[in-house]
């Protein structure tokens, strides 16, 4: 998942029963002697604990209460810009991915206890799936009453249609598991308007026997079907209300809160959805009466609104933004604003990516790599609160997990090494003043990197022409093929903690297309080979064949030069209640807020 920075930490359950799987201080004011509360590698390792599968009992509603919640008044949201989509079928980052918690719904979802263990639920399903043959084929049945935001029952045709319309050209953004597992790689191939010229996949592919029934046939075992249909990509989009493209600035929600107004640019509100049904619901709850969006405010003005907790501030959250760097110790020395953030070590990897339809010589990529003063960039971005150096392109929120991982040697010279780089140089016939054009989004974080890297790249010859793109569009634009640039920042996450959501949707030559997520465009064939190795095996046995593409691809191709292994503190207001940090959505828990005093 891209972060806004996508996508979160999750482990898969090794075996697929038959059926369901069962559920199994510091002083005020005293910065120089704060308590170091940074999270560590450990820390992410803890992310990566197994998922159950719950079976329907669990996955009822209504969700378990939130100590000393109470219901009433509405919570301010303070973001820089608008959000990436608000139609499901586009989310793939972060952001939007927050957003979706509190509108769309899906067959599945995460249900996240109080030390971060997630187990995958049936949200509009009865259950996490159930199957009868090692995978293959997945039933899902519909929970009784599910209605979208005008009382419209929701049946298998609107999820059919859901599935169906990520086949079209409307969707260009979002997710592709389900849809590749299905119908293959070409899958647009199969359906290509989607459902809206009345055609529809097989029932061999995907059936609705009735109007409470899906199932999902597929070639080949797909253990990890329930944590696909879980990401936000998949929320349920009703067929009668669809208006295709339009669908993106006013979707129907089926969650907790519709949209009441929208003011792109400015604002967003969010009221109650009435025909929201709590005892159909076993992880989201309707506390706060609704969520005022300002999304105009940037870091550093969010950051002083909230330590100086006055007026509207104390209902006030950051969403997907974090800490203003500058002010870190004002927030981590001061024990009475401390206590109103949250940490956690977040799955995203941030890497300088190459496009490789223009910077072809592996030696000029190295020799970039090289260069990247990797320590100013995480001391850029909040230090050991905002980061921590990366060896390569696996976080340490995945299994198996390797720190010593270090083939640019960052971990000896954490600020690069230049004079190796001019010697790499020197070796591809490289001419002095060559320009290069890097992209990046205009966001404090954004613009602080762009600082960092074009001064490293001209002090060892190039001339870098850094090119600003507006941080709501930015993936949509290093994601067209035909982009103009040479270089971007980009930052993934796993979907789950499986190495097949990062290897197979970033480095598989073969989904390389516009609006895919291989933004380097790598396509080799030994990389493609083993993904799809790896794909039919167990995941123990799958692992090696996922570390052996890793370090092809970091050793051998270098498409993207690892920087940092992200990670997040936010801070909240004074009156908000049930504040924790979720692992599922990486930032703030969203789903059990409520106001301290309403």
């Amino acid at each position: 998942m891209k972060p806004i920075h996508s996508r979160s930490a999750r482990a898969i359950v090794v075996a697929v029963a038959a059926g369901s799987l069962a559920l199994t201080g510091c002083s005020k004011d005293s910065g120089k002697n704060a308590k170091d509360e940074s999270k560590s590698k450990q820390d992410a390792a803890a992310q990566s604990k197994p998922v159950a599968y719950a079976d329907a009992a669990h996955s009822t509603g209504p969700a378990a209460e939130v100590p000393g919640a109470k219901p009433g008044g509405s919570i301010n949201v303070y973001t820089q810009s608008d959000l990436t989509h608000m139609d499901p079928g586009q989310i793939y980052v972060s952001d939007a991915g927050q957003f979706a918690n509190l509108l769309h719904r899906k067959l599945t979802n995460y249900q996240e206890d109080d030390k971060g263990n997630l187990t995958v639920v049936g949200d509009i399903a009865t259950d996490a799936g159930k199957t009868t043959d090692g995978g293959k084929t997945w039933t899902y049945t519909l929970k009784d009453g599910i209605k979208d935001e005008d009382g419209n029952v929701i049946t298998s045709a609107d999820v059919r249609h859901t599935i169906e319309r990520q086949y079209s050209k409307v969707i260009f953004d979002g997710p592709s598991f389900v849809q590749s597992w299905l119908s293959g790689s070409d899958y647009r191939k199969a359906l290509p308007d989607g459902p809206y010229k009345g055609s529809h996949l097989p029932d061999s592919v995907l059936s609705t026997p009735d109007a409470k029934t899906v199932v999902f046939h597929f070639g080949q075992a797909r253990p990890d079907l329930p944590q696909a249909l879980a990401m936000a990509g998949y929320g349920i989009v009703p067929a009668k209300s669809d208006t295709k493209e339009k669908y993106d600035k006013a979707p129907k929600s089926l969650g907790p809160y519709k949209i009441a107004e929208y003011k792109a640019g400015k604002s967003l509100k969010l009221v109650k959805n009435t025909n929201w049904d709590p005892k159909s619901d076993a992880v989201r709850h309707q506390y706060v009466d609704g969520y005022n969006f300002t999304t105009t405010i940037d870091p550093a003005s969010q950051t002083k609104r909230l330590i100086a907790d006055q007026g509207d501030a104390k209902n006030a959250i950051q969403f997907t933004d974090s800490v203003d760097t500058a002010q870190m110790q004002a927030v981590i020395g001061n024990a009475a604003v401390n206590k109103r953030t949250i940490k956690g070590y977040q799955p995203y990897v941030w890497q300088l990516t190459f496009n490789l339809d223009r910077i072809k010589d592996k030696k000029i990529r190295d020799a970039i790599t090289y260069a990247i003063p990797n320590q100013s960039m995480i001391q850029a971005d909040g230090g050991k609160y905002g980061g921590e150096m990366a060896g390569g392109l696996f976080a340490p929120t995945l299994p198996g997990f390797d720190p010593s991982y270090d083939p640019f040697g960052k971990l000896k010279k954490p600020n690069g090494d230049p004079e190796k780089a001019k010697k790499l140089l020197e070796e591809a016939g490289f001419k002095k003043g060559t320009k290069l054009t890097y992209a990046y989004s205009n966001t404090p974080r954004g613009q602080k990197q762009m600082v960092l890297i074009k001064d490293a790249l001209n002090k060892i010859g190039f001339d870098v022409q850094a090119k600003e793109i507006e941080r709501k569009s930015f993936y949509e634009q290093i994601g067209k093929l035909k982009n103009p640039f040479d270089l971007y920042m980009t930052g993934w996450g796993q979907d789950w903690s499986s190495p097949s959501t990062v290897v197979t949707p970033v480095y598989d030559g073969k989904l390389v297309s516009d609006g895919g997520s291989n933004y380097s465009h790598i396509n080799d064939e030994k990389v493609n080979s083993l993904i799809q190795e790896a794909l039919l095996l167990q995941p123990e046995a799958a692992a090696k064949k996922w570390e052996e593409a890793h370090h092809r691809i970091v050793e051998e191709i270098n498409p993207a030069a690892p920087v940092y292994y992200s990670k997040q503190i936010q801070l909240f207001g004074s009156n908000i209640g049930g504040a924790r940090y979720s692992t599922n959505s990486s930032y703030i828990d969203i789903n059990r807020l409520y106001l301290i005093q309403p």
